[in-house]
């Protein structure tokens, strides 16, 4: 029986939490127990008020985008200088490298390197794609019509996270294979429930080979730039789900089969916000250090869930996480497999 494919995570995704010095050239080492060299990089303050930073190796080094608005993509020099064999350096830019006792979190997340050319749509997509890991990371150019636009993955993707890179008025466009239709998305820089707009992904299925995608001008813009992030699970590394709430403090158990380093969360069924959680900045259940991707706001600490060996669970009845009867969508990235492809099981916390 196949237990995984990944026995090492580590090799695909980390999180890193580092103290900030205010000097240029600021080299963070990633800790896994092997290199990887990181083409996505999302960056935030744990301490302070402060946006969060997105960075990858698409658009190149010191551009970023920001989950909690909808700022256009912005070039600082200050900000991250460049992807290194096992982590990054950074500029003196204070929201990411302030100097004192500012403590921040960064999750690193290993595509393909160097981005070429898809064709397999109608539009032309420079493309980073890392199939063992299920990911891909995406530009193009916005035609204002029906359009498909290849990812690479070679299969159906359960997440995708789209971003207008030229325009500062529009929302991120998130697709996630449990919304209830075709025509629904939502918005990771806002609290909203699902959008309906049947604008933005053409009331179309995406394929193996291709997402669908309309006129709107959060996907499909004319003569503007995007970039999108693509995921299909993988198994005992990624999972990408749904559940619904019991509105009980001994609340819903969400089955992955591995033991969670990061996981996101937002009510699909109503608004709230996106909730963050990995296995760094607690260290132990119930995990309470958490941190909202649609708001700047320093890390919170309200005990709200168990990461466990094969999943996690909801501790509250907050609504945030676990409101009777409510629908809430996850996406989920491993420390380590349930079982390994050897057959040996992994520890609980």
């Amino acid at each position: 029986m196949a237990y995984t494919t990944i026995d090492n995570p580590e090799l695909y995704f980390q999180t890193k939490l580092y103290t900030g010095t205010g000097n240029d050239n600021l080299s963070v080492t990633l800790d896994g127990s092997e290199n990887m060299q990181p083409d996505w990089v999302w960056l935030k303050d744990r301490g302070e008020s402060s946006a969060h930073e997105v960075f990858d190796s698409v658009r190149g080094v010191t551009k970023t985008i920001q989950t909690n608005q909808t700022n256009a993509e912005a070039t600082q020099a200050d900000t991250l200088k460049s992807f290194d064999s096992d982590g990054f350096t950074l500029g003196d830019n204070g929201d990411i490298n302030y100097s004192g006792s500012n403590t921040y979190v960064a999750w690193n997340w290993k595509a393909g390197g160097s981005a070429s050319n898809n064709t397999d749509g109608t539009t032309t997509v420079s493309l980073s794609v890392n199939l063992t890991a299920g990911f891909s990371i995406g530009t193009y150019t916005g035609t204002s019509a029906a359009a498909t636009i290849g990812h690479g993955l070679g299969a159906v993707p359960h997440w995708i996270m789209i971003k207008n890179r030229s325009s500062g008025s529009r929302k991120w466009a998130i697709w996630h294979n449990d919304l209830s239709g075709t025509n629904k998305y939502l918005a990771i820089d806002r609290n909203d429930a699902e959008l309906t707009d049947t604008a933005t992904w053409n009331n179309t299925s995406h394929t193996s080979s291709v997402f669908a995608s309309a006129g709107s001008g959060e996907v499909n813009q004319g003569s503007e730039n995007f970039v999108f992030y693509a995921f299909k699970p993988i198994k005992g590394y990624s999972k990408f789900g749904s559940y619904t709430g019991n509105g009980n403090d001994n609340g819903s158990y969400i089955h992955l089969g591995f033991k969670p380093a990061w996981i996101m969360y937002k009510k699909s069924s109503g608004a709230e916000n996106w909730f963050l959680h990995d296995n760094k900045r607690q260290g132990f259940n119930p995990d309470n250090e958490l941190l909202f991707a649609d708001l700047t706001n320093a890390e919170g600490t309200v005990n709200r869930i168990d990461l466990l060996s094969n999943g996690f669970k909801a501790r509250t009845s907050d609504g945030g996480i676990n409101a009777s009867g409510a629908t809430y969508i996850y996406m989920a990235f491993a420390e380590s497999p349930f079982v390994n492809s050897n057959g040996v099981p992994n520890n609980a916390r």
